[in-house]
């Protein structure tokens, strides 16, 4: 198969509109092409493209940023001299002298496919800047490595954030350039706005079901995001960064794994066990034992429960991993229902708010957790007409 990228360096006609235009790359270091040159040095090699300037989002261009909230600062690219721009620094969407550097923007970043990641909101801004300032934005379009399905409760209105660029549910099952056109469209964007598609991805084939395991090399678009199991597991354990418990940051395996020091994670299993049997579908739980170098418990030993999608059990449409982490809340709200589980921070700047609905869309999973009356049947009655309303809207948006 062919990434978006690919496509393009390969196909001169592709490339024809380009030609006497100003370029600009919006990229990470996963914007690379099959032979793993990075997308920035691999247009800068091609006669007929002007490359003006490039961004970097969150972790920056060169993804020289560990945690979340560091921000990366402007500077010049030493190799091709041309000024590359931050979008998770001073600003947070590109200013009028950005927009004015080029005429064109390629967009080339390796999403995963979970609607907190901000790499979509940063894409939101770019279009909207573009729609102002009368440029055009083309998506080189890469798979979502967790294929099709969407799942998770819709962010609700008035909880934008930069980790919640709109509507969509935790898990939405579209490609970047997919959610582009969304974007346009709902937003009424007045932009001209192009897919370089991918050729030949299959997102349902086995056993990648979106990544295309042995064909391309996995190449982290965040520090914390080192392999496919990891963005299986990630739409759940994202939401550990708003509680005091570790996502496994620090460790070799991070978003994978949660725990603590003082929680039992057998016991944890158990409970989740007996509370939703059938959200446990899809996949493995191992009780396990793991102490952070750096973040959350730091030094620390912590007893905890890794989610497992890589061996002979993963089913890949009855895995549900938004439901999982949920279900985990759940039982250690079950067995230790003091336990101070809600992390009280500005979570991505949001003041005032607690970073578990940030992260949610809305306070609607932190108050299910909560309330020591609630089912999961009453979690599903929330969540299950946001994921049929999500999945009738989204087709119309689908290019593969």
């Amino acid at each position: 198969m062919k990434f978006g990228i690919d496509r393009l360096i390969a196909d001169p006609a592709l490339r024809g509109p380009l030609t006497g235009r100003r370029v600009a790359l919006l990229a990470h270091p996963a914007s690379v092409t099959e032979d793993l040159t990075h997308t920035l040095d691999a247009l800068a090699a091609c006669d007929d493209i002007k490359v003006s300037a490039a961004f970097g989002p969150q972790h920056g261009l060169r993804g020289d940023k560990q945690d979340n909230m560091i921000e990366s600062r402007d500077f010049n690219d030493p190799v091709h001299h041309i000024p590359v721009f931050s979008l998770y620094g001073n600003v947070r969407k590109p200013t009028d002298a950005m927009m004015d550097a080029f005429d064109v923007l390629l967009v080339d970043l390796q999403d995963l496919g979970c609607r907190i990641y901000t790499f979509i909101t940063t894409l939101r801004y770019v279009l909207e800047a573009a729609s102002r300032h009368h440029k055009t934005v083309w998506v080189l379009d890469r798979p979502n490595p967790v294929g099709r399905p969407s799942e998770g409760l819709m962010l609700r209105a008035g909880w934008e954030s930069f980790v919640g660029a709109g509507p969509l549910p935790m898990r939405h099952g579209l490609t970047l350039g997919e959610l582009g056109e969304w974007f346009v469209r709902t937003l009424k964007l007045d932009v001209e706005y192009r897919v370089i598609e991918m050729q030949d991805w299959q997102p349902d084939a086995a056993p990648g079901f979106g990544w295309p395991l042995g064909a391309r090399a996995w190449i982290n678009p965040s520090p914390n995001a080192p392999n496919l199991w990891m963005a299986r597991a990630y739409a759940g354990t994202v939401m550990l960064e708003g509680t005091t418990l570790s996502e496994g940051r620090g460790t070799t395996r991070p978003l994978e794994l949660f725990g603590a020091p003082d929680i039992d994670g057998r016991a944890v299993m158990r409970e989740m066990g007996i509370l939703a049997p059938r959200w446990l579908d899809g996949c493995t739980l191992r009780e396990c034992w793991f102490e952070p170098t750096f973040h959350k418990h730091a030094g620390q030993l912590c007893h905890g429960v890794q989610i497992h999608t890589e061996g002979p059990r993963y089913d890949h449409l009855a895995f549900k991993p938004w439901r999982i982490q949920a279900l985990a809340f759940k039982a250690i709200r079950r067995l230790y229902p003091d336990y101070p589980l809600w992390r009280d921070f500005a979570y991505e700047y949001e003041q005032g708010r607690p970073p578990i609905d940030v992260i949610n869309g809305g306070p609607l999973l932190r108050e299910w957790v909560d309330d020591a009356s609630a089912t999961s049947q009453d979690l599903d009655a929330l969540v299950l007409p946001d994921e049929q309303a999500w999945s009738a809207q989204c087709q119309q948006y689908l290019h593969y």
